[in-house]
């Protein structure tokens, strides 16, 4: 991509912004905490035996210059100002985490001579040992890492850029600067804040809208419930227990999904990946949810054909898809490793774009048990009956027997392969026993205009 004028000077003014604010939000937490009586601590007890490495002051202090710099590589305003976005929110979020839940630093780090003795004495010159969990320092750098790691292409570069940032990460606590629970708090900070303010796409909570449907509230309560229980047990038994935090969090962001965001909460690219940030924020949910899809089919793994070289299962994993010319995905939740050629986004009324080559990979992600939309089967069967004229295609999602059945259903009806949703549905059922269309479905179906 050609780069945007101008952000050269936009970059400077969110700076001049940024950085004022970061000392002194920053600073007054750190003033006010250190006159509060009530401040603990969370410290493991393995966590004694950590060396103090004065070297690593140099890594530690580099954020800052990394931060300026991260400045000059976006490409677009959408990318610059997101980024941005992105840094505010962590230090708004970890901030009032501070003011909120104070924690102090409790080792006594030792006097220290030569350029890393000057350089910890300028750093504890403002920053006190109270702006603990989430670490606002990892927060930061999970940001800004990915801002980096887009922008590099050459792969020692980009070695070289994740084992320095891999070792900022390492010294926060070979500074003595923070405890390690700090580290992953602070990495889900950033985490969730890329992942509300992703660098290209659709803006999850601009998105946002009160489902209708009852099923979506009723799943969106379980999985909230399911959050809470994490949380819980998590502050209740303490110690390795707050790893429960990590699921607290990505069940919360999927009964949001449910409830609020739908399926693009999921931020399903178009060529089938999910973004870097919900692949991480959510990677508990997505494990359970991977283990479910195979443990439901290991009887039956293989897609089964149902007519004119269209096949129906589940989404494929790595080496699976080799066999298929095309596929079709209304899986939202999980991802589909498709080596596509050109994967793009859906035009008109469904027809992928044209380009230098045949799309063979198109991504219509629907929310699991979920029907999908009349609008959506109409999509699908319109791509279906275009992508299956270039060879074998798999129309899939996490099992193959709900979601995509539907699909399929729906191509069937409206290319005039079966004359009502009982025919189709015979027809699918013949060839996977195992289909599952429920009312809604069939609901959904009706309602495409090629049914009485």
């Amino acid at each position: 991509m050609t780069r945007e004028a101008g952000l050269i000077r936009r970059g400077v003014l969110w700076l001049l912004l940024l950085g004022p604010f970061f000392f002194l939000s920053y600073g007054l937490a750190n003033t006010y905490t250190a006159g509060r009586d009530d401040v603990g601590s969370l410290v493991f007890g393995w966590e004694r035996h950590m060396p103090l490495w004065p070297w690593t002051i140099i890594p530690y202090w580099s954020i800052d210059l990394l931060y300026g710099l991260s400045f000059l590589l976006p490409l677009t305003r959408r990318e610059m100002d997101r980024h941005a976005l992105a840094l505010l929110t962590a230090q708004l979020v970890s901030v009032s985490c501070f003011l909120l839940w104070p924690l102090r630093f409790t080792f006594e780090r030792p006097e220290l001579a030569g350029m890393f003795g000057w350089l910890f004495d300028v750093l504890m010159g403002f920053d006190k040992p109270y702006n603990q969990a989430p670490s606002l320092h990892i927060a930061l750098l999970v940001i800004i890492w990915s801002m980096f790691a887009r922008h590099t292409r050459k792969p020692l570069w980009r070695w070289a850029v994740h084992g320095w940032m891999a070792l900022i990460g390492l010294s926060v606590l070979t500074t003595w600067q923070h405890h390690f629970i700090d580290l992953p708090s602070g990495a889900l900070v950033g985490l969730l804040c890329l992942w509300l303010w992703p660098h290209q796409g659709a803006l999850p909570l601009r998105e946002a809208h009160l489902a209708r449907e009852p099923k979506r509230w009723r799943l969106g309560l379980r999985y909230g419930i399911g959050a809470l229980l994490c949380a819980l047990l998590a502050f209740k038994l303490g110690g390795g227990w707050l790893c429960l935090l990590w699921p607290a969090v990505a069940l919360l962001v999927v009964a949001l999904n449910y409830v609020l965001l739908g399926a693009g909460g999921f931020q399903k690219a178009a060529d089938g990946h999910l973004s870097n940030a919900a692949t991480w924020l959510l990677a508990p949910y997505l494990i359970g949810a991977w283990i479910n899809s195979r443990a439901w089919t290991w009887r039956h793994p293989q897609a089964d054909e149902v007519c004119d070289g269209v096949y129906l299962g589940r989404i494929p994993g790595l080496g699976e898809a080799g066999d298929f010319a095309a596929v079709v995905d209304l899986c939202a939740e999980l991802p589909c490793p498709w080596p596509a050629t050109a994967p793009v986004e859906p035009v008109g009324a469904g027809l992928p774009a044209n380009g230098p080559e045949e799309t063979t990979y198109l991504s219509l992600p629907t929310l699991d048990l979920i029907p999908p939309s009349p609008a959506l089967l109409l999509q699908a069967a319109e791509v279906i009956d275009r992508l299956r004229q270039q060879g074998p295609l798999l129309v899939c999602c996490a099992l193959g027997y709900s979601r995509s059945a539907s699909a399929v259903a729906a191509w069937l009806i409206h290319s005039g392969r079966c004359a009502d949703i009982d025919a189709a549905e015979a027809l699918i059922r013949r060839a996977r026993p195992g289909v599952v269309l429920h009312p809604g479905h069939r609901h959904a179906l009706l309602q495409l205009g090629v049914q009485p």
